[in-house]
């Protein structure tokens, strides 16, 4: 396996001007992990599972957040949110909890300077105003009864970055939404480290992100997202931020009218934090440049590791996320086995491995306010790190969530070998938080990208999904009728190559998605008024639509192909009279396939 290397010399991102993306680290992409079974994809996936055969190991010396001052506090309950404009009762720590954050960051520094060994936070509440940042060598471990509750406090996480940006705060260099940039640091968080563990002892050692806890202001983390009613819309991600400049050629010079044009839309929320930072990443502005934090409204994600290699998440419960929960990029090596994902806030997505090479998810139990993997590789120009390849997800459980299996949408560096077997999207909240889709493609012209060589198996869903379609509107004067496609939610199967395309000014790159083979998907269903029904419609394959493109120079635009399904029985649908939805697609063989009592063996193209 080859390991990619980080350029230690962070800081120097900010001295020069020039700087590029690919002074996060990387000499290129990531070569295939040597695994056995070239030519037997189940066999290939074997070889990626054997190479965690043997764990990490670390030296058997404990320091305890105690000895360096750490103090437990009470909890209270609050009113505040339990998902995403959803009311409820919330933990947070009583008034008057002391700040474990120096205590932690000290037992951490001590264990590195020793050569390792394990950070443990015992049983109790513990308030870190602040963010965990693992080194090399070092297992920081929550005993059984831990509950690690960070600040809601957005200034806690812009005060102790690498990077120091003045009115902005200390940040520290992250991607948000698979765009580099400077920015609020994740409540946990590793750059360029090796041999590191964040682990529990089981479900009661929990990690609380206190994503709906409201501060003295009322406002929390997650309205960041788009305001509750009666909040102030200004500060939020999708509202136009007065701190972004007026026009992208004040950041990019060298850009040209037609490039500006194009970057910039019809009208101005390419200023609003959420599209600001990959205009400027299609700019090919410098990540030391790309500075939010403070004034910004870019939530942090829970965990995230960069350029690490040798890394283990394990059995712990993570809640109230600010934005995605798991989100490692550019690792090589990584686990996660055992690990309870229970976020219902926006954009709470489970496990979101970008740009990595050779992963396994194995044992997670997922109920997610977004999708619950959600496999990505960088976005717009921020390729640099290559694909996300050779990744295993096997004996995990999907019960709430957008998606459960997921590709993309952030997806331009490309998404290879990827294997999922012996799930159960058990959908146990079908009847209030339904899981929308359980395998799920999402990309676009903008993402781009290519999905090859995904393999699926032996999957079971006793519940269906959502028998409630949701539908995308497409670009005005599409071929695609608005609110006809279901493709959000209600099919089992989605391939979506036209997502959100609204959401995208520049759709320069079309995506290829082919060479996926789907068996033995075994859909349940659940008692309805017209009787028992799996899902709103078995398969829905949107290939990408050739009208969105708006590139200067004429493209190849590919449709889905080589897929095939074996061997499936998706229950009843609701919409049983289109059992399907297929656009530009090509060669996908269905083989022994059942929807509503009905065999096929055909194949279909449109």
């Amino acid at each position: 396996m080859t390991t990619r290397h980080i350029n230690p010399y962070r800081r120097s991102l900010l001295r020069a001007a020039s700087v590029s993306a690919a002074a996060l680290g990387v000499g290129g992409p990531a070569l295939a992990a040597k695994v056995p079974g070239k030519n037997d994809p189940w066999a290939r996936a074997q070889g990626i599972i054997d190479q965690f055969k043997k764990p990490l190991s670390f030296p058997k010396r404990d320091f305890l957040i105690t000895a360096y001052g750490a103090e437990p506090c009470e909890a209270i309950k609050v009113n505040g949110y339990v998902g995403h404009h959803q009311e409820g009762k919330v933990s947070t720590p009583a008034p008057g909890a002391k700040d474990c954050y120096a205590a932690i960051a000290a037992a951490i520094a001590a264990c590195s300077a020793a050569g390792g060994g394990r950070v443990v936070i015992p049983a109790g509440n513990w308030l870190v105003k602040g963010p965990i940042v693992l080194k090399s060598n070092v297992n920081v471990h929550l005993a059984k009864g831990a509950h690690v509750y960070f600040s809601n406090d957005p200034e806690d996480f812009a005060k102790y970055g690498d990077y120091d940006c003045g009115p902005n705060g200390k940040l520290v260099l992250s991607r948000w939404q698979s765009n580099d940039c400077l920015n609020y640091s994740p409540l946990v968080y590793a750059y360029g480290q090796t041999n590191i563990a964040l682990t529990g002892e089981d479900w009661t050692s929990i990690l609380d992100g206190q994503g709906g806890v409201p501060r003295a202001d009322g406002e929390t983390w997650w309205d960041w997202k788009g305001k509750a009613k009666g909040r102030d819309p200004k500060r939020s991600q999708i509202a136009v931020n007065p701190l972004n400049p007026g026009s992208i050629r004040a950041v990019a010079p060298q850009l040209s009218d037609a490039q500006v044009a194009l970057m910039e839309g019809k009208d101005d929320k390419w200023r609003t934090d959420e599209a600001y930072l990959p205009t400027l990443s299609e700019a090919g502005v410098p990540v030391a440049k790309r500075i939010f934090g403070r004034g910004h409204y870019l939530r942090p994600c829970m965990v995230e590791f960069i350029g690490c290699t040798n890394v283990l998440l394990q059995g712990y419960q993570l809640n109230q996320a600010p934005f995605w929960q798991h989100h490692p990029v550019n690792c090589s090596k990584l686990e996660i086995r055992g690990v309870l994902m229970d976020s219902m806030g926006p954009n709470s997505d489970g496990f979101d491995p970008e740009a990595c090479n050779t992963v396994l998810v194995q044992d997670c139990t997922f109920k997610c306010g977004d999708d619950c993997i959600a496999i990505k590789a960088g976005k717009n120009l921020d390729t640099q790190f290559g694909p996300t390849q050779n990744v295993v997800i096997q004996k995990c459980v999907m019960n709430s969530g957008h998606g459960g299996v997921t590709l993309g949408s952030e997806m331009s560096g490309g998404i290879q070998h990827v294997y999922a077997q012996d799930i159960e999207f058990r959908n146990e909240h079908w009847d209030t938080d339904p899981l929308n889709t359980a395998i799920r493609l999402k990309t676009n012209m903008n993402r781009g990208g290519f999905l090859r060589h995904f393999y699926v198996r032996n999957v079971t869903m006793p519940n269906g999904v959502n028998l409630k379609p949701q539908v995308y509107n497409p670009l005005p004067g599409s071929p695609i009728p608005p609110k006809t496609v279901g493709s959000s939610a209600g099919a089992v199967v989605t391939f979506d190559c036209d997502y959100a395309p609204n959401a995208d000014n520049v759709r320069t790159r079309p995506p290829i998605v082919e060479d996926v083979h789907i068996s033995g998907v075994k859909v349940g269903h659940v008692a309805t008024k017209e009787g028992p029904r799996s899902c709103y419609q078995a398969i829905l394959l949107l290939g990408p639509v050739a009208f969105d493109y708006n590139g200067e120079k004429p493209a190849e635009i590919l449709p889905i192909r080589n897929v095939t399904f074996t061997d499936c029985d998706f229950g009843t649908p609701v919409n049983a009279a289109q059992p399907w939805f297929i656009y530009n697609v090509r060669n996908v063989k269905l083989t022994n396939v059942k929807i509503g009592g009905k065999l096929y063996n055909t194949t279909l193209q449109a």
